[in-house]
């Protein structure tokens, strides 16, 4: 690294004493320490004209158009422009990458991904805060934005123009609503074709469930199957709920979706069929397989097909890994 190089170790707010009570209980229970994020950014001429959106900031801006955040599409706008650092830290964006961001709100986290040199395509349902990024970053010529529900969007056919499938230079880098955060994951994770990488903030709860869920606990479920079949999820870093206007009632944290290639996903004859199955199994969680999947074969048959792949034939759906539920599928499913 460079004498010129300035790394420094991102600061939160203080931590209460509740929190530290809540982090003392975590060590004990076994939870993970997590090394503190580190950001390392170049000096040079550009970085000293990036503007800070702070608090101040963000009122102005939205005092511009007249707007307030809107509870119906879950706007929580961030005030911390290290926070933003972090995110495409965590991308690893840098100079010719293509990001999504979805929900750009104000600008911030747009501010960061454009100065870290990519192009970014912006999908943003909220009319008057569309016009506002555009307004605000239209003259750089590395911005579009869409007035569109990414949950509608035909994201692909964006992307096709921009992005050259050979290089998986494209990245999803974006503070999304918490409302949505289970449709933008289905969404976007079966998309390894042309995103290498997805980084999202999310609910810490629910960053918590997709990363960390174990088997036989309650928070197992189908989309815990779905995320690793299509991707490698790791924590990142979390993120106080202090650190948003308006403040949730919860706090956020940062996850990374390393996305697999079309042909390093598990193999397994038919993606729908494969999904269907494992949604089966756990729409009567508490019962045994043989049970809950008669719909596909007798109980006698997916006995055997338990037994084959070296589990019991009275397991249940949060016994089984995604390795397991393939193996069984390819076992039972009659297409």
């Amino acid at each position: 690294m460079s004498p010129s190089s300035l790394c420094s170790l991102q600061t939160f707010p203080p931590i209460s004493n509740a929190q530290r009570h809540k982090a003392a209980q975590d060590s004990t229970a076994g939870v993970r320490r997590r090394t503190p994020y580190v950001v390392c950014a170049e000096r040079s001429s550009k970085a000293s004209t990036r503007s800070t959106d702070d608090y101040h900031a963000t009122l102005k801006a939205l005092n511009s158009k007249g707007r307030f955040p809107r509870k119906s599409l879950g706007q929580h706008y961030m005030l911390n422009s290290d926070i933003n650092e972090q995110l495409a830290g965590a991308a690893g964006v840098e100079q010719g990458d293509v990001v999504l961001e979805i929900g750009p709100g104000t600008g911030s986290l747009t501010n960061v991904l454009l100065n870290s040199g990519a192009f970014v395509l912006a999908v943003e349902k909220d009319k008057h805060m569309a016009a506002l990024v555009s307004e605000r970053f239209s003259s750089t010529g590395k911005f579009k934005v869409l007035t569109e529900d990414i949950v509608k969007c035909h994201v692909r056919s964006h992307m096709s123009s921009l992005v050259d499938p050979e290089s998986r230079n494209a990245k999803v880098v974006a503070n999304i609503p918490f409302n949505i955060s289970t449709d933008v994951i289905k969404l976007l994770l079966p998309m390894g074709d042309i995103f290498s990488e997805v980084v999202l903030l999310l609910q810490e709860e629910t960053a918590m469930r997709l990363v960390v869920s174990s088997l036989r606990t309650p928070e197992y479920r189908p989309i815990n199957i779905f995320v690793n079949f299509y991707s490698d999820p790791e924590y990142k870093l979390k993120v106080p709920r202090t650190n948003f206007f308006p403040q949730p009632n919860v706090d956020a944290a940062v996850v990374s979706f390393k996305l697999k290639l079309p042909s390093e996903y598990p193999q397994v004859s038919s993606t729908k069929s494969f999904f269907s199955m494992v949604n089966s199994a756990f729409n009567e969680k508490r019962k045994m397989l043989r049970k809950s999947l008669q719909h596909i074969c007798t109980s006698l048959e997916i006995e055997e097909a338990l037994t084959s792949i070296g589990l019991l034939a009275t397991s249940r759906p949060e016994e089984l890994t995604l390795d397991d539920f393939v193996k069984l599928h390819n076992l039972i499913a009659k297409e």
